[in-house]
């Protein structure tokens, strides 16, 4: 069997977009909070609600990153973000 190695600076790169969804989930969480005028112990109390839509959002954002490398493949050409 063949082991599958990840380069670390695929990893990290990884890391860093998850980091970001995360971040953008947290502070829309600011952001109802503010608008909706309620209690700012929510910020913590709704953390799990933050990384379920963080998750959710690195899972669509890695669908369209696919389809991109998948038609960018199609047409020979080299993806940019690589």
């Amino acid at each position: 069997m063949n082991d599958i190695t990840i380069k670390t600076k695929v990893i990290k790169r990884e890391l860093w977009i998850l980091l970001g969804l995360f971040l953008f989930a947290f502070i829309l969480n600011i952001f109802s909070i503010v608008h909706y005028k309620t209690s700012w112990s929510e910020l913590f109390t709704q953390l799990h609600v933050v990384i379920l839509i963080s998750i959710f959002l690195y899972c669509v954002v890695l669908v369209i990153r696919l389809l991109v490398d998948f038609i960018a493949k199609m047409f020979n050409k080299k993806v940019p973000t690589k």
